[in-house]
């Protein structure tokens, strides 16, 4: 079995044979980011694929927000790059859930944290502990909070 880092690796080697510059470097990049990541802290450890599509998750909003910067400052060029690469990236994500997906979800755990005496906007960080470990990876954190300040104030 292939871990997804040595998965990366193999298309990094395929788009450098292929001339592929977008690909390439975008894929320079993330393996980049992972071995930063394997080495920080007191002792070098192997990330798993879970630690790795976190790096990855990391990735792609870094290149998301770049984008909206580019963007707004008219600057169109920078823009679709750092669109593609998001876009590149998230080919290796699980696909994220749909709004209606989330929404179930939030409200099941609004409802769990009401009966267990939780209410109102004060129950934002006990929802949240029951939310977060059904949705990660699946929505980005951002949504998940405001689909569950909405779920809580209405």
């Amino acid at each position: 079995m292939t871990t997804l880092k040595d998965r990366l690796k193999d298309e990094l080697t395929e788009s450098i044979r292929a001339r592929d510059e977008l690909r390439s470097s975008t894929l320079r990049l993330t393996l980049s980011a992972i071995t930063n990541e394997e080495v920080s802290g007191k002792t070098a450890r192997e990330l798993s694929d879970d630690d790795v599509l976190k790096v990855i998750a990391k990735e792609a909003k870094k290149r998301r927000e770049a984008f909206e910067a580019f963007d707004q400052a008219g600057r169109t060029e920078q823009a679709a790059r750092e669109k593609a690469e998001g876009e590149l990236l998230a080919e290796y994500l699980p696909k994220q859930l749909t709004d209606d997906e989330l929404g179930a979800i939030v409200a099941q755990a609004v409802d769990e944290a009401k009966a267990g005496g939780a209410e109102g906007p004060r129950a934002m960080g006990a929802v949240m502990k029951i939310v977060n470990p059904k949705v990660a990876g699946l929505a980005e954190g951002g949504r998940v909070a405001a689909e569950v300040k909405k779920r809580l104030a209405g």
